[in-house]
């Protein structure tokens, strides 16, 4: 489970939490209703788990985050045949993750802006070797278990992709555009 690899990205103890399932719904694959990932959560002991949008995004509450996903995980796997990745966010971390974006900061628009939130902290030394002109037009900004990315062209023709941040940071990503962030944001939140 991608949540439970190397260094912890944030506190995945009791609470409120978000799960990025990297990869549904997406193109036609990996179908799965979102009924049924929110029956999945609720199986695995999740209380007030709620999808958000249709791309397999799920708040909920539970006293121990990364085993509740973990059971979630092999309920689908079960049921439809495929073993999502689960990324996990704390309300407090996706807090202290808007706040700190610096291309908001900078008066960046936020249809041009992502985020892509990796299951583990990198180690700091990867993210210092980057180079940020690897990727013009592309941009990025690494803080800690997540990665700003100003894309002036759209994610479709980012040079900076998903496959690649795993590859580099050597764990696993999943992305969202900005204005999709701060909905999940309000939903964690409300």
């Amino acid at each position: 489970m991608a949540g439970s690899q190397g260094a912890r990205a944030t506190e995945h103890l009791k609470g409120r939490h978000l799960a990025l399932l990297r990869g549904v719904n997406v193109g036609g694959a990996r179908t799965l209703p979102m009924r049924d990932l929110e029956a999945a959560f609720r199986a695995a002991g999740a209380t007030a788990a709620a999808a958000v949008i249709q791309s397999g995004n799920v708040v909920f509450e539970a006293d121990r985050a990364e085993a509740t996903c973990a059971a979630a995980a092999a309920t689908i796997r079960a049921t439809f045949g495929f073993l999502p990745t689960i990324v996990i966010r704390s309300a407090s971390a996706c807090r202290a993750m808007v706040e700190a974006n610096p291309f908001v900061a900078a008066g960046a628009p936020a249809d041009v802006l992502h985020v892509a939130c990796l299951a583990a902290l990198p180690d700091p030394k990867v993210a210092a070797r980057l180079d940020p002109n690897a990727f013009l037009p592309d941009e990025f900004v690494a803080a800690g278990a997540d990665v700003y990315l100003k894309l002036p062209h759209g994610v479709a023709k980012a040079n900076l992709t998903n496959a690649r941040l795993d590859r580099t940071f050597g764990t696993v990503s999943t992305m969202g555009n900005w204005r999709t962030v701060l909905r999940l944001l309000e939903r964690l939140e409300g």
